[in-house]
């Protein structure tokens, strides 16, 4: 898939930092409407509202919101936000799914076009995205939890209205690019981010996330891993045909010559030695193991899995040209066996698997 192009990045960033701001101010109204950060509930809350109440005190107590022991009264700035991002982002996932015709209807557990869903949503009296949504939580549990509070909570309708008309706003190939996802959080994160570091405290572990939050472009990951899994690949192929790096007349035969299909290795670089020889520049790591299958990669600092699925493509490629049956067989097999990622922020992990 191609990158997002820069205009409609620039698109991206202001529909996701308006979305943001009216998120977290419905999701403030919700929190408020339903006495989360007082003392005591409202007495005109009935018991279904108490228990969600509840439910929401204690989400937000795990994400860090302090309970005054004393006064009962309780932060709400952290479970704002979670609910903000939480709600915005199952609208997003929701569009991501559908114009990559990945929305599957629970009941019949079959894809649906977005024209079948506007019909759906027109007989049940909803919004096309609003559905979509609903949709998206049920394919995607350990992103979106069912039993998350937060889900569980109605922003106010007129910012419900206004956060679905920016989703549907953007154009479709906003979601098909292969880097949206990680402009998203990116975008989600700048205003936290200039705060952070306007405001020169000491970096803890609220603040650790989004000062760190980078998206690496790309050119950068494909560079990176075209002259390591890729040199790694050319090495062996140059074991096996050593009559190439005599024979080739320049960098761009060398990389012609260890292309794999959907695999061009376009960064890859080879410097020629003074006896006209040809090798990958950055050596070709005999320390590795010989084939893909044993091969672990792993992204210490996973982000929105943009690395994880750069080599995800670059491995299932290998194993093929190894020997593997199927497509499917080496996807699989590629996930179970050769992929892993670590992040600080559960956030990312929840893009990456995603993006994967």
């Amino acid at each position: 898939m191609p990158a997002l192009a820069p205009n409609l990045r620039k698109t991206l960033e202001t529909t996701v930092v308006k979305g943001r701001d009216l998120a977290e101010r419905g999701a403030r109204d919700a929190v408020k409407a339903l006495a989360v950060g007082a003392s005591e509930p409202f007495a005109s809350m009935g018991e279904g509202e108490r228990k969600l109440r509840n439910r929401l005190r204690a989400r937000g107590r795990q994400l860090g919101d302090q309970l005054d022991a004393h006064k009962s009264t309780q932060g709400i700035e952290r479970l704002v936000r979670e609910m903000a991002y939480e709600h915005w982002h199952r609208m997003l996932f929701a569009r991501f799914l559908a114009e990559n015709q990945l929305l599957i209807e629970p009941t019949s557990g079959v894809s649906i076009t977005l024209d079948e869903c506007s019909e759906l949503a027109a007989e049940e009296g909803t919004d096309l995205w609003e559905l979509a949504a609903t949709f998206a939580q049920a394919m995607l549990p350990q992103i979106f939890r069912l039993d998350d509070p937060v889900l569980a909570v109605k922003l106010p309708l007129e910012i419900r209205q206004q956060l679905l008309g920016l989703v549907a706003g953007l154009e479709v190939e906003t979601f098909t690019a292969s880097d949206s996802l990680g402009w998203t959080y990116q975008f989600w994160q700048t205003k936290r981010k200039k705060e952070v570091n306007d405001s020169g405290v000491k970096i803890g572990a609220d603040e650790l996330s989004p000062v760190t939050q980078l998206f690496t472009e790309d050119y950068m990951v494909d560079f990176l891993l075209d002259n390591t899994l890729g040199a790694w690949h050319a090495g062996k192929v140059l074991v096996a045909n050593p009559e190439l790096a005599a024979t080739a007349q320049t960098e761009d035969d060398m990389r012609q010559a260890v292309a794999l299909p959907g695999c061009p290795w376009s960064y890859l670089r080879f410097i020629q030695a003074d006896n006209g020889t040809w090798s990958p520049a950055s050596g070709t790591f005999e320390g590795w193991p010989k084939r893909a299958d044993e091969l672990k990669c792993l992204d210490p600092c996973m982000g929105s899995g943009h690395f994880v699925v750069a080599m995800f493509e670059r491995l299932v490629a290998l194993r093929l040209a190894e020997g593997a049956q199927t497509e499917a067989g080496a996807v699989a097999e590629v996930i179970e066996g050769n992929l892993c990622g670590l992040e600080i922020d559960p956030r990312c992990t929840q893009i990456a698997a995603f993006n994967l």
